[in-house]
């Protein structure tokens, strides 16, 4: 059992290194969507040192421990999910929504989310099916499912479009409900 103790270990920090680099990876990505170029920088050496900790680890004393094969693929599958959630988590940027609400609920969606404190930009536009009204809506990340379950209690068939948006200036956001820019 004794000589059982230092393989396991080996195994649990080769596992538990490639979940660390790869929740890295994902924030390092998520960093550099967003501009953030040297936090990316910075993260992405933390991300390296740790991948290459846990690689010296499989390839000590060769590749004939197939379990050190199986605990690094099952660290970097973990470390995506656990780097997908911590992103969630973070919801940094801004996101654009685009809201086509039918033509009788448009000024009710118009209303509803400016009630809540998003700033609403309404285009009328030309669709297959006639005149209809697209509302643009620049949000935070973290403001979505708050936008999204209002669409939802108003219409839960609306259609609607969501997007990164990678640079913005000005803008009116529910956090302060103020303008932000000129």
């Amino acid at each position: 059992m004794e000589t059982w103790l230092p393989l396991i270990g080996g195994y649990l920090f080769i596992f538990f290194a490639r979940v660390v680099d790869m929740s890295l990876d994902v924030i390092r990505v998520l960093m550099l969507m967003r501009d953030k170029r040297l936090l990316a920088a910075v993260v992405g050496f933390l991300e390296v040192s740790v991948f290459i900790l846990a690689l010296n680890q499989v390839l000590a004393g060769g590749l004939n421990d197939p379990v050190k094969v199986i605990a690094y693929a099952g660290g970097f599958a973990t470390g995506n999910y656990i780097g997908s959630l911590i992103e969630g988590r973070l919801a940094l940027g801004y996101l654009s929504l685009q809201v086509f609400p039918a033509p009788q609920l448009a000024s009710q969606f118009i209303e509803r989310l400016r009630q809540e404190g998003f700033g609403v930009t309404s285009v009328e536009c030309q669709g297959q099916c006639g005149v209809r009204t697209v509302l643009f809506v620049l949000l935070k990340r973290r403001d979505l499912q708050r936008a999204l379950s209002i669409l939802n209690k108003l219409d839960p068939n609306t259609f609607f479009n969501v997007s990164d948006a990678r640079l913005i200036h000005g803008g009116i956001f529910p956090s302060k409900g103020t303008r932000l820019g000129k």
